[in-house]
């Protein structure tokens, strides 16, 4: 999956597998097949002269010879027959609904996921619930789920999904949408691994992909309600995920952590311009991965970097320790050296107490630890993994774009889907067009940047 930086991708798409339709009358196909046979079985033999077809004809032909008491004397015996298969079949029907009502998957929004792909929603066959796992036995559940569904080299993409972001139609079909409409982009959703933080969305997780990690973190609920910004139950899953991270390194597994805050982004963006954030401010926790794929991005990464990151705002040069880093996308090489990094980076809250995660590695991304451990750090250009704050002005470069810089889930949503459509529309071009570089983003539409 690995490349060198600038290395030409395939264009190629993959095609789509198309699905097979269910008939309600699918039960009763064998009760037919049987009572066809029967049938046959009865009737006698037919003289070598006179074929099938030549039957056929003469029951139609008014004006062919036939001995009158024969085709009446066939239908007298039909008539009853198909009256008795009619009845036998609306009894097996009805046997078969209160036996085993038939249920319809609910249906996405027009043009969602669900309806498109023909990803249809799935029982929990396996019955497994969220409340089944607690805080032991962690290590071997990832170390499970990992072992399905990391590549070759070890190798995991990450994401995180709550019961505010499972709903049909949410930014989270939009991401899976996404993998469908890129450039190979399709084969990476069987090295997603969707972590899910209760009940509803490692429920919904299970009925619409195949690798799902439900991630408990005691004494929070995380369901059914709202976890401001900054607050202690947000700042303790913020730091939960720093070092769940930390033991993903330590069983020797790479990872993409593909997922943001857009809370925290509206605090960045407006210190960013100048402007004070208001301590009135109560900030949903959207923790939803708001990162389209548009692209394999493997290519695009350094070879030797250790940890790799996207950035809010980029400044050209990816050993710049002053680009403004974005927590929501990074790639990073499980070795001594990022064990060390997330271990220091995780403790560090005790040196920063009240700090949202970020915040605390743009401190310690200057510390003398990272330069003893030899951590080599590398910041992503934003040519290639673009977003509302910097978008990527070329589409035969863009591998990802974000929906950072954005306040709301409404305006998230509708510029998402904005620029799914300006990227399909791109894919439909011919090769020719694609080159010209004509192609542009129609977005920020409603995502804006807060203003007091």
């Amino acid at each position: 999956m690995r490349g060198k930086e600038g290395e030409e991708e395939d264009e190629n798409e993959e095609a789509e597998e198309e699905g097979t339709g269910f008939s309600i009358f699918a039960p009763l196909a064998p009760l037919y097949l049987n009572y066809k046979v029967a049938e046959m079985m009865k009737r006698p033999s037919r003289p070598p002269s006179l074929s099938s077809s030549s039957f056929g004809r003469l029951l139609m032909d008014e004006s062919a010879d036939r001995t009158p008491r024969t085709v009446p004397r066939r239908l007298h015996s039909v008539v009853p027959a198909f009256l008795l298969l009619a009845l036998t079949s609306l009894l097996c029907l009805l046997v078969y609904l209160v036996s085993g009502p038939i249920e319809f998957s609910p249906r996405p929004a027009a043009g969602g996921l669900l309806g498109k792909f023909g990803i249809e929603m799935k029982e929990n066959v396996s019955g497994l619930s969220f409340e089944s796992f607690g805080p032991d036995h962690e290590d071997a559940r990832i170390r499970s789920v990992f072992g399905k569904a990391a590549t070759k080299d070890k190798t995991v993409i990450l994401t995180t999904l709550s019961e505010a972001w499972a709903v049909p139609g949410s930014v989270f079909e939009l991401f899976l949408e996404s993998f469908h409409n890129g450039v190979n982009t399709h084969k990476l959703l069987d090295h997603l691994v969707v972590i899910a933080l209760d009940s509803n969305a490692f429920a919904r997780c299970l009925s619409i992909h195949i690798h799902c990690l439900p991630l408990v973190t005691e004494g929070i609920d995380f369901s059914g309600g709202e976890k401001f910004f900054m607050s202690h139950d947000y700042l303790k899953m913020m730091w939960r995920r720093i070092d769940f991270l930390r033991s993903v390194l330590v069983m020797g597994y790479n990872f993409v952590f593909t997922i943001e805050e857009a809370s925290y982004q509206k605090a960045t963006c407006s210190r960013q311009l100048g402007m004070l954030a208001s301590p009135t401010w109560k900030l949903p926790n959207q923790k939803d991965a708001d990162i389209l794929w548009l692209r394999n991005p493997f290519p695009r990464f350094y070879l030797n970097a250790d940890f790799q990151i996207a950035c809010d705002h980029f400044l050209g040069s990816s050993l710049d320790f002053e680009n403004r880093p974005n927590g929501g996308f990074a790639y990073v090489r499980s070795n001594n050296r990022t064990i060390a990094f997330y271990e220091f980076w995780y403790s560090s809250r005790e040196l920063y107490p009240g700090h949202h995660d970020q915040d605390v590695l743009n401190y310690i991304k200057y510390d003398s630890f990272v330069t003893e451990i030899g951590l080599r750090i590398r910041f992503l250009n934003t040519a290639f993994f673009g977003g509302l704050c910097e978008p990527s002005k070329d589409f035969n470069k863009v591998c990802t774009m974000h929906a950072n810089c954005c306040v709301g889930l409404s305006s998230k949503l509708h510029d998402m889907r904005i620029m799914l459509e300006d990227w399909r529309k791109f894919m439909s071009l011919p090769p020719r067009e694609k080159r010209l570089q004509l192609s542009s983003w129609r977005v920020p539409q409603n995502c804006s940047l807060p203003s007091e």
